[in-house]
């Protein structure tokens, strides 16, 4: 038998089948088991791992169920005949061409890598105080309940109906649990076709840049305001127009804009709440301008102030709001799930524009969330989050 020296750095916090698989998995594929020869036995190689041979024998027995090994009795695993040759890499082996590579700096016809953007140390996560504007503790993260979720989700009496393409609609469930249980809570009635799950706010914002603005587009942006929200409306050449920011939100210029973004809950980077006067002005004045105003609540759920005023959106009585928010700042950033509320023209042009982009939010997690909101473990997190 030839011996194969492989060597696992094992990570404390993976599973041991797991990386066990992974070496065996890149060691097929890199092409060092030879077709004619035996791998090495699960005795062997459990020996040579320092694991159990259980875990070898299991891990060499989902490879053959996979079509990566074959069995055979009483000579041990081999290369399935897919995997005689490596996969090798084609760029390695293409021809090499002789004319200039193309200049993608002359085709580019934007360049957001050169906008001014937020910046976050690498592995600020694992820092002791990590003064990170807007991320949640994630070591709160209610790792039980989510599962809970995902085994709700994936139990096999189910009819997995997440795993067909659902075009360009949203989970139905995700839908009513944000219409009876997010919303109300901000004050916030809207119907079905009001709503659309968007892949967090910032991709609700990207919507609404292709959508709405253009060079000719007047938008109102606090000053200082979220940088990152900027940089999207300045992907379609928008006419941006700081206004200043003072104790009670933003402070209205003489001279009105097509559109005021705003974070009227909680202000970025300042922290101050828009007061009722200030919203009931911004209102009054979109309405006699033909303004529309774009409410960013990104952290509605995570705000600690004990008696919050509701959305600018509840007081929306022309339709001129359009309200955005996040259900996974408070719990999750790295779950990218947000919302958008807005008129059912809007929303409808928001949904195919969506379409051509990424058809829709994956349907697993958006049937996860629901579950999650569903059984109040979302609530029960929040309660949690804020003592």
């Amino acid at each position: 038998m030839i011996r194969h020296f492989l060597h696992v750095d094992f990570d404390a916090q993976r599973g041991l089948q797991e990386q066990v698989r992974e070496t065996l998995i890149n060691a097929i594929l890199s092409g060092i088991f030879p077709p004619d020869a035996p791998l090495p036995s699960c005795r062997a190689l459990a020996a040579q791992l320092n694991v159990s041979r259980n875990t070898t024998a299991l891990v060499f027995e989902n490879l053959v169920n996979e079509g990566y090994l074959l069995s055979r009795p009483r000579s041990g695993y081999y290369l399935h005949p897919d995997y005689h040759q490596p996969q090798v890499n084609p760029t390695l082996t293409a021809p090499v061409c002789e004319s200039a590579a193309p200049r993608w700096g002359n085709r580019l016809k934007i360049q957001p890598s050169q906008q001014e953007s937020i910046l976050k140390p690498a592995g600020w996560m694992h820092y002791r105080y990590p003064f990170i504007y807007g991320q949640p503790d994630t070591h709160r993260f209610p790792l039980a309940s989510w599962r809970a979720a995902a085994n709700w989700l994936h139990g096999g009496i189910r009819d997995p109906a997440w795993v067909v393409d659902h075009i360009d609609q949203d989970v139905p469930m995700l839908i009513e649990q944000i219409r009876t249980r997010v919303l109300p809570k901000r004050g916030i009635v809207a119907a079905p076709d009001e709503i659309l799950i968007t892949l967090g706010s910032q991709n609700a914002l990207y919507l609404l840049t292709r959508l709405l603005m253009s060079p000719d587009t007047r938008m109102a942006v606090e000053n200082p305001g979220f940088r990152e929200a900027i940089n999207t409306f300045m992907l379609a050449d928008t006419r941006i127009v700081p206004h200043a920011v003072d104790e009670e939100g933003l402070v209205l210029a003489d001279a009105p804009c097509d559109y005021y973004y705003v974070t009227p809950g909680h202000q970025v980077p300042t922290g101050v709440s828009m007061s009722k006067a200030r919203r009931a002005q911004l209102l009054e004045y979109a309405a006699r301008h033909d303004a529309v105003i774009v409410e960013d609540d990104y952290d509605s759920e995570s705000n600690f102030m004990q008696n919050p005023l509701p959305a600018l959106k509840a007081s929306d009585r022309s339709g001129r709001v359009i309200y955005v928010s996040s259900l996974s700042k408070a719990l999750s950033p790295g779950l990218r799930l947000g919302f958008m509320v807005a008129d059912p023209d809007l929303i409808d042009e928001a949904r195919a524009l969506r379409r051509l982009m990424y058809r829709h939010p994956p349907a697993n997690i958006q049937y996860q969330m629901a579950h999650f909101l569903a059984q109040g473990y979302y609530e029960t997190h929040l309660r949690r989050y804020h003592d």
